[in-house]
C-alpha cells in the first residue's frame, strides 16, 4: 500500500470483501451486503457527484456524493455536526454525569442470533433501572432525563454490547414542581443500579424463553436444553454486572464535546488503521487494562472485516434514544419547566448558535472553505453539473438512499 494515501475502511472492503463473500454464501445478512457496498463505493463514481467550477479562475473539480450510511467512518461529521446542533438548544446549566451498563459477554450469542431484541432489551432496562432508582426518595427523589446511546464494539472489534447513558445532575421532585440537585461528585449508586438492571435483563430472558419468542438455531442450539439455560442463568445471577459511573461532565460545554466524540462514532475510524501487510490489516487499539497504552494488532483482513459487520445494526434501529424529561413526547414542555426553575442558571450563548449550512460546517470542521478554489484561491466553486452513477465500478450492491 502506498505511504502517500492514508489507509482507509474502504480499501481494505475492495481489496478483500470478495474472498469474504465467496467463503461465506448465505451467512451474510442483507444489512451486512449493504454496508459493504455502501463503504466501497462511497465517494467514487459509482455513485455519482457534481463537477464544480471556479467562477473566477474557470478551474474544475470533481466532489463525489458520499454513501450517507450509518457504518461509514467517512459519513458521520456532518450528521454528527446537525445533531448537535439540535441538542444544544437542549441543554440544561447543571453538571452531568456519564454512566455506562454493560451486558455480560456470556449474553454475546444471543446478542448475534437476535440484536434487534437484545438491545432493545439493553435500552429498555438500563432506562428503567436509572429512572426507578432515581425516583426512589432513599436515593434522589427526582424524575430524571437520559439520553441513551448504544455501543457493540471493543478495542478490538470484538463483540461487547454496552450503553452510554448522559444525564443531568438532578431533576423534577416527584413531589411537586421544584428542581432536586444530585451530590456534586454522586449521582446514585452503581451497586443497586447494577443489581436492578441484571433482575430487569434476566427476568425478560427468562419470560421471552418460555414462551418461544425466539428461535434456538445456531449460536443458541445448546440453549434447546432447559438445563443448559437454567445453568446459564444462574451463572448470570451470581455474576457481578458492570455498570459505571464517571465523573461528572462540569457543564454543558464539555457535555457537546463528549457527545461529538461518541454519538456517531463506528466500530473504527480510518484514522486508527495503519497499513496493509500483505492480506493482514494493521490498526491501533488502546489497552485500559495498562492505562490506555495504544497498541497495534494485526488481523487477517477476512477476519478484520468479519468483526466490523459484527456491528451491523439491524435495519431503522435507532441506536441514540431518549427517556424521562428528555423524552421526545414532553420534551420541550419539562425542559421549558426545568429552566424555569434554574432561571438564576443559564446556558452559554457561545453554545446557542444560529444553525449553519454545509459549507459552514465543513468549514468548522476542517478549517477548510469547500467553496474557495483550490487553483485561484479566490474564486468561488459553482456546481455546473451533475454527474450520474455509473454502476458496475464495484462489488454489486445497493447503498442506501
Amino acid at each position: 500500500m502506498s505511504t502517500s494515501k492514508a489507509l482507509e475502511l474502504a480499501d481494505v472492503f475492495r481489496l478483500h470483501s470478495a474472498e469474504l463473500r465467496r467463503q461465506n454464501p448465505g451467512r451474510l445478512s442483507g444489512g451486512q451486503l449493504r454496508v459493504l457496498s455502501a463503504i466501497e463505493q462511497c465517494r467514487t463514481a459509482a455513485l455519482g457527484g457534481h463537477l464544480w467550477q471556479c467562477d473566477q479562475c474557470g478551474a474544475q473539480k470533481i466532489s463525489y456524493n458520499s454513501c450517507r450510511n450509518r457504518h461509514c467512518p467517512k459519513c458521520q461529521s456532518l450528521d454528527k455536526e446537525r445533531w448537535l446542533e439540535k441538542r444544544r438548544s437542549e441543554l440544561l446549566p447543571v453538571p452531568y454525569f456519564h454512566l455506562v451498563f454493560t451486558l455480560p459477554h456470556e449474553l454475546n450469542p444471543w446478542a448475534l442470533a437476535h440484536p434487534q431484541w437484545l438491545y432493545d432489551l439493553l435500552f429498555r432496562c438500563a432506562s428503567e433501572a436509572l429512572l426507578e432508582i432515581a425516583a426512589d426518595a432513599k436515593h434522589l427523589g427526582a424524575r430524571i432525563g437520559v439520553l441513551a446511546v448504544l455501543h457493540t464494539w471493543s478495542q478490538k472489534l470484538t463483540l461487547h454490547p454496552h450503553l452510554h447513558c448522559i444525564v443531568p445532575g438532578g431533576g423534577l421532585s416527584v413531589d411537586g414542581p421544584w428542581w432536586v440537585w444530585s451530590r456534586k461528585r454522586f449521582f446514585l449508586p452503581v451497586r443497586v443500579l447494577a443489581r436492578l438492571f441484571r433482575g430487569k435483563v434476566l427476568a425478560a430472558l427468562k419470560s421471552a424463553y418460555q414462551t418461544g419468542q425466539f428461535g434456538l438455531q445456531g449460536p443458541l442450539a445448546l440453549y434447546q436444553d432447559k438445563k443448559a439455560f437454567a445453568g446459564l442463568l444462574s451463572a448470570l445471577y451470581a455474576k457481578s454486572w458492570v455498570v459505571y459511573s464517571k465523573p461528572p461532565f462540569g457543564g454543558p460545554e464539555k457535555v457537546l464535546a463528549y457527545l461529538a466524540r461518541y454519538t456517531h462514532r463506528v466500530a473504527i475510524t480510518n484514522q486508527r488503521l495503519q497499513r496493509l501487510e500483505g492480506d493482514h490489516v494493521v490498526f491501533t487499539w488502546k489497552d485500559y487494562a495498562h492505562g490506555g497504552e495504544q497498541r497495534e494488532m494485526s488481523l487477517p483482513a477476512e477476519e478484520f472485516i468479519r468483526r466490523f459487520l459484527l456491528h451491523v445494526l439491524p435495519d431503522r434501529f435507532v441506536r441514540i434514544r431518549y427517556y424521562g424529561l428528555l423524552a421526545n413526547c414532553h420534551r420541550q414542555e419539562t425542559l421549558a419547566l426545568c429552566r424555569q426553575l434554574l432561571e438564576h442558571r443559564s446556558v452559554p450563548k457561545a453554545l446557542l448558535t444560529a444553525k449553519l449550512s454545509w459549507q459552514d460546517l465543513v468549514l468548522q470542521l476542517t478549517g477548510i472553505d469547500p467553496t474557495l478554489c483550490p487553483a485561484c484561491g479566490q474564486g468561488c466553486l459553482k456546481a455546473v453539473q451533475t454527474l450520474p452513477p455509473l454502476r458496475g465500478l464495484h462489488p454489486p450492491g445497493r447503498p442506501p438512499p
